[in-house]
C-alpha cells in the first residue's frame, strides 16, 4: 500500500520518512489504495480554533479504528480526545490550537497498536498578516532605490508569509513588483534597474499568507530626496601643536558623489577611549576639516564623521545621513602643570589676576568650541599665552 507521513526523523519498519508533508511510499511495483487517510489534509487554522480530524484506514488491514492512536509532533495524544466513528474510522478533537512550532507546518499523525505510522498530515496553525508598519526608502548615491519595513501588530503570524515590494511611477508609470530582496535584512528590497530621477514613485508594500492579505500605506518620493552616500573619506585626526585640549579632523568628501550638484553637511561625534558615549558635534557645516575643544588633555579619543548631501541636483529636501566613517584614533598632549614651592605666596598675590583669566577663559572657550575660523584663532592665541606663562613660573619655581 501506500503511506503518509509528515514526522521529521521517523522511521517504522523499512519505510523511508520525509519532514516534507506526506509523501506517497509504494512497497509494490503498482499504485494500490491508501492504507489510511487523514481528513481534513494539511488544514491551516487561525491560532485558538478547534480541529477534529479523522483517520479512515481500509478494511483490507483488518485494523478496528479503536487500536489506532493520534501523535502530534511526536507526542502521543490522550486517548480523551479520540472518538470512535466506525470500526474503521478514528477522529480526535483538539481544542485553542497554538502557533505552529515550524514553518512546514506540525505533524499530525494516525499509527496502528505496534506504533507504526499509517497516515500524516500538515497543521498550519497562525494568524493573517497585519498592515506593514515604518515603509521608509533611501537611494545609496542614486544608484538604487531601497526601502525597508517592519511586519504590522506583534510582527509573527506563525505560518509562511510573503511580502511583496511594490511600485509605480505618479503620473503614467505600471505597477511592478521588486525583485532584489535583501537576505540580510529580512524585510527589505532594492530596485536597481530602470531607475527614474526627478518622478515621484508609489511605493507599497503587500503581505499575504493562507488566512489573509494586507496591505501598507502607500508613500510618495523622489530618488533625490532621499540621497544617501558613503561616510567621509581619509579621515584623519591630530593633535594642534602643544595645545593640550584640541585635536584637529579632516576629512574628504564621499567619493561617489564627486561630480554631483549638492550641498554636503557633516557631522562629527567623539568619545573618550574607556567610554560608549558619544558626544555628537553638529555646527561642522560643509567644511572638510574642524577642530575639537575643550578636551581632556593626556586622552585617547576616538572619532567618526558622517555625510548628508544637501539638496543634491537642487532637490528642496535634505537628503539622508550616511553611515558613520570607521573609527579614527589621536590622544591630546599632556598638561604641563603649574609647580610652585610657594603656593601660598603665589596664590595671594595672583588671586585677582587669576580669578579674571578664569572668567575670560571661560568666555573664550564657551565662544570657540565648535568650527569658526575666527574664534579658534582666539582661543589659539589664549592657549599659547597661558602655556608659555605656566612653563616661565614652572622654571622660577624650579630654581627657587
Amino acid at each position: 500500500g501506500l503511506v503518509k507521513t509528515l514526522q521529521p526523523g521517523a522511521q517504522s519498519g523499512k519505510l523511508s520518512i520525509s519532514i516534507n508533508c506526506l509523501p506517497l511510499i509504494s512497497v509494490s511495483s503498482r499504485p494500490l489504495p491508501d492504507v489510511a487517510i487523514i481528513y481534513p489534509q494539511d488544514p491551516v487554522l487561525r491560532m485558538g480554533s478547534n480541529l477534529t480530524a479523522s483517520c479512515w484506514v481500509h478494511p483490507d488491514l483488518g485494523v478496528h479504528a479503536s487500536s489506532l492512536f493520534w501523535t502530534l509532533n511526536g507526542q502521543q495524544l490522550p486517548s480523551s480526545f479520540y472518538r470512535v466513528l466506525s470500526p474503521t474510522n478514528l477522529s480526535v478533537t483538539l481544542a485553542g490550537l497554538n502557533a505552529s512550532r515550524q514553518t512546514s507546518g506540525d505533524n499530525l499523525v494516525c499509527h496502528n497498536h505496534k506504533g507504526h505510522i499509517l497516515a500524516g498530515s500538515c497543521l498550519y496553525v497562525g494568524m493573517p498578516p497585519q498592515k506593514p508598519v515604518n515603509l521608509t526608502c533611501w537611494s545609496r548615491n542614486t544608484k538604487d532605490l531601497t526601502c525597508s519595513w517592519a511586519p504590522g501588530g506583534k510582527g509573527e503570524t506563525n505560518i509562511s508569509t510573503q511580502y511583496r515590494l511594490k511600485y509605480k511611477l505618479r503620473w503614467y508609470g505600471t505597477e511592478k513588483q521588486c525583485e532584489d530582496y535583501t537576505h540580510t535584512q529580512p524585510y527589505s528590497c532594492s530596485i536597481t534597474q530602470d531607475l527614474h530621477l526627478f518622478t515621484p514613485y508609489e511605493i507599497w508594500v503587500e503581505a499575504s499568507n493562507q488566512l489573509g492579505r494586507a496591505t501598507s500605506d502607500v508613500i510618495t518620493l523622489d530618488i533625490l530626496d532621499v540621497v544617501t552616500t558613503d561616510p567621509p573619506s581619509g579621515v584623519t585626526v591630530s593633535r594642534v601643536g602643544q595645545l593640550e585640549d584640541q585635536l584637529s579632523v579632516r576629512w574628504e568628501a564621499p567619493p561617489a558623489l564627486k561630480d554631483f550638484l549638492f550641498q554636503a553637511k557633516y557631522q562629527i561625534r567623539y568619545r573618550l577611549e574607556d567610554s560608549q558615549d558619544w558626544k555628537v558635534m553638529d555646527d561642522v557645516g560643509n567644511q572638510t576639516s574642524c577642530r575639537l575643544a575643550g578636551l581632556r588633555p593626556g586622552t585617547v579619543y576616538f572619532v567618526q564623521v558622517r555625510c548628508n548631501p544637501v539638496g543634491i541636483y537642487g532637490s528642496r529636501k535634505a537628503g539622508i545621513w550616511s553611515e558613520w566613517s570607521h573609527p579614527t584614533a589621536a590622544s591630546t598632549p599632556h598638561s604641563e602643570r603649574l609647580m610652585s614651592c610657594d603656593s601660598k605666596s603665589s596664590g595671594d598675590s595672583n588671586s585677582t589676576l587669576r580669578r579674571e583669566l578664569k572668567q575670560f577663559f571661560g568666555w573664550v572657550r564657551k565662544h570657540a568650541y565648535g568650527c569658526s575660523s575666527m574664534s579658534m584663532k582666539l582661543y589659539d592665541q589664549w592657549r599659547v599665552l597661558m602655556q608659555k606663562s605656566h612653563k616661565a613660573r614652572n622654571q622660577v619655581g624650579k630654581h627657587r
